[in-house]
């Protein structure tokens, strides 16, 4: 009986050991991790999900890809090196002998890495992303957008859908080799000439020249030319705003100048901050990016958005310009948004706002040319002298411009969105 007893025993003991090892060798249970950036990911945050089955409890959330990814431990610190062989201080130094170093063993190199490396900072050529800046809308304010494939380097957000948009494409739009979109939506050029300043917009208390940079083309009959400065007029006061001469281009270097009445403007190189003059209020600058992005408005009459781009080596092969490292042509993309313009508005752009304007561009070609460089043409930055002039300094009470029933998808109070960026005063 006893022995009957003691083999019972030992048999449970078996069972219960094999169970043991069954249970340690199969799948551990997958652990839940969330990501916990909620200011820079708010879509992902909180979001629980599963251990891969490969690192079921090792993994970490990767909040820019809302996916769990296995983080692997640090490779082992590589042993230290050999200790140098003496030197015989009493002998001149000989020629290095070939068999005099020790070899050096096999653990002193560094090990190969195993681990996985933290993910590395976005390429230039990758898409920025940029976000809502704006606390009136809560349910878009700072989620972070991806610019679309038509605009990878320059965009904005429409706080109002929570999406990104090419500025460049909307109605007040002067960009690139000056390509201006009117008021009336039509897309057109206006080139201009190299180191001349033409009226963009004239009305009555309003009136905005700019100055052009450009690059001639010994195989064409024009200049390259892109926009490097405004001058702004209203009142009695004038804004300046302008890109700096740059040779290499680096983002995160700002490359803006600002002034208003004469004096220079500081901004701190950080979003959001602000400047408001102290002799007109209405008058506020707002970085809307860390650098070369700026946001000018003058409450009751116009709101400017500027951003300081260059002429990327890309862009010089694609249209022959010809840059090279000694001038990036940095220049101006800018976008126009009018709150109290006549019906009698004149200048490239101001004219596609006019009660009774009549496109002069030929539809269905390539690249549409405006003409009118001498109707246009301003004696300097801040003169008033072009052939369309129409600045005095004050408001008149004569016909508004273009109707804002005319354009459907306007919100006047959402950005710089919509086909035709009017608000009737």
């Amino acid at each position: 009986m006893a022995a009957q007893a003691i083999a019972r025993l030992s048999i449970v003991c078996f069972l219960l050991l094999f169970t043991a090892m069954a249970a340690e060798a199969g799948p551990h249970k997958q652990k839940k991790v969330r990501c916990k950036d909620k200011i820079n990911y708010p879509a992902c945050y909180k979001v629980q999900k599963l251990c891969p089955t490969t690192c079921p409890r090792t993994c970490v959330m990767n909040c820019r890809t809302c996916e769990p990814v296995c983080e692997h431990p640090p490779p082992p610190p590589p042993s230290p090196p050999p200790p140098p062989p003496k030197s015989k201080k009493h002998s001149p130094p000989p020629p290095p002998k070939k068999s005099s170093p020790p070899p050096p063993p096999a653990s002193s190199s560094p090990p190969p890495p195993v681990s996985v490396p933290p993910p590395p900072p976005a390429s230039s050529s990758a898409p920025k992303t940029v976000k809502c800046t704006k606390k009136d809308f809560p349910r878009c304010y700072g989620t972070q957008l991806t610019c679309p494939s038509g605009c990878p380097d320059n965009c904005g957000v429409n706080c109002a859908t929570c999406s990104p948009v090419c500025e460049c494409n909307g109605a007040g739009a002067v960009c690139q080799d000056p390509r201006f979109v009117g008021g009336d939506g039509i897309t057109f050029y206006f080139h201009g000439q190299k180191d001349h300043d033409f009226c963009l917009v004239s009305d009555s208390n309003i009136h905005i020249n700019g100055h052009f940079i450009g690059k001639r083309n010994e195989n064409m009959k024009r200049d390259f030319t892109w926009v490097q400065s405004l001058g702004i007029l209203f009142g009695t006061h004038k804004i300046f705003i302008g890109a700096r001469k740059t040779s290499i281009w680096d983002d995160s270097v700002d490359r803006l100048s600002l002034g208003f009445d004469g004096e220079p403007i500081y901004l701190r190189d950080e979003e959001s901050s602000r400047w408001q003059s102290m002799t007109s209020p209405s008058v506020t600058i707002t970085r809307i990016r860390d650098a070369n992005s700026v946001e000018i408005e003058v409450e009751g009459n116009f709101k400017i958005k500027a951003t300081v781009v260059p002429i990327t080596e890309k862009d010089s092969q694609i249209h022959n310009y010809g840059i090279n490292q000694e001038d990036c042509f940095a220049h101006l993309d800018l976008s126009f948004k009018f709150y109290s313009l006549s019906g009698q508005v004149n200048g490239v752009l101001g004219q596609t706002y006019a009660s009774n304007y009549v496109s002069r561009v030929k539809m269905g070609v390539l690249m549409p040319v405006l003409g009118g460089q001498k109707e246009f043409s301003s004696s300097s930055l801040f003169s008033t002298d072009c052939a369309v002039a129409r600045f005095t300094g004050e408001l008149t009470d004569q016909e508004n411009s273009m109707e804002l029933e005319e354009f459907g998808n306007l919100n006047c109070a959402s950005g710089m969105d919509g086909r035709g960026v009017v608000c009737k005063r």
